[in-house]
């Protein structure tokens, strides 16, 4: 077995993969990074003083996979189909386990760009967390699996349960959205109350505005008295509201956390 990315004379160079067939490509990468109990306590409860963790951290995955190309010298640019970073909080083992997937059509795998987006997320976990715990450690980076190309498929044998798969999404019927409001929950939001979007009939709200909406949730599952943070946004129909905005049948309600830079 030779290395690819040498020449016959030792130099480094990019494989040329013009006459490669194009065949569906996928990568699963997997990493996660250790932290003090406290810390990952504050994560998961939004009390971290730069904003929304869990999603600047996966926006920065994805962007990382986009550009592998300009960060990994002989990596191709390639025109991803799709990229998802998912996070799984562990209380247990007090880490967050990040898990990324790639793929496209194409000529040449994306094994290096799911890596670079599991890394890179790690890193931005880092960043955000790093005000309240410097101890934080990026353990086990590595490829879970790869399909595709002329090697075909592999996959690492592993005790640690994988991120379950994305569930599909089941749009509601004419009649259905008619009759309720679907109320969205995003990044941070997601995580928390593992759920990221749910219907609510108009005919359990007390009165028609945000404010019960938040009531109704609450009612249903403990769980949502997370809304009432004051820390929360809402908007309605993608307009920023407030707990006496006006609801309407059919409806698009969405909750999420702020984010800041810095």
């Amino acid at each position: 077995m030779s290395l690819t990315h040498l020449n016959a004379r030792g130099e480094a160079h990019m494989v040329d993969v013009g006459d490669k067939a194009e065949t569906q490509r996928e990568a699963v990468a997997s990493g996660r990074i250790v932290m003090r109990p406290e810390t990952l306590a504050m994560l998961a409860e939004g009390g971290l003083p730069k904003g929304d963790v869990l999603a600047t951290a996966r926006i920065a995955g994805i962007q990382a996979a986009k550009r592998t190309h300009e960060l990994i010298p002989l990596c191709h640019a390639l025109m991803l189909s799709k990229v998802s970073v998912d996070f799984r909080l562990d209380e247990a083992a007090s880490c967050v386990h990040v898990e990324s997937r790639c793929r496209l059509a194409g000529r040449t795998g994306v094994e290096m760009e799911a890596l670079t987006a599991v890394s890179v997320a790690c890193l931005t976990l880092y960043d955000m967390c790093k005000a309240v715990d410097k101890d934080m450690t990026i353990e086990a980076v590595r490829l879970e699996h790869k399909i595709g190309g002329k090697s075909g498929e592999w996959h690492r044998d592993s005790d640690v349960a994988p991120l379950p798969p994305e569930a599909p999404v089941t749009l509601p019927s004419a009649a259905s959205e008619s009759a309720s409001i679907r109320v969205k929950f995003l990044a941070e939001l997601r995580e928390r109350l593992d759920v990221a979007d749910l219907e609510v009939p108009v005919e359990r709200l007390d009165k028609r505005d945000v404010a019960s909406l938040k009531a109704a949730l609450q009612a249903q599952d403990p769980r949502f008295a997370a809304l009432s943070e004051a820390r929360i946004l809402c908007a309605v129909n993608q307009a920023m509201a407030h707990d006496t905005s006006l609801l309407s049948e059919g409806d698009e309600v969405a909750f999420f956390p702020p984010v800041t830079g810095g």
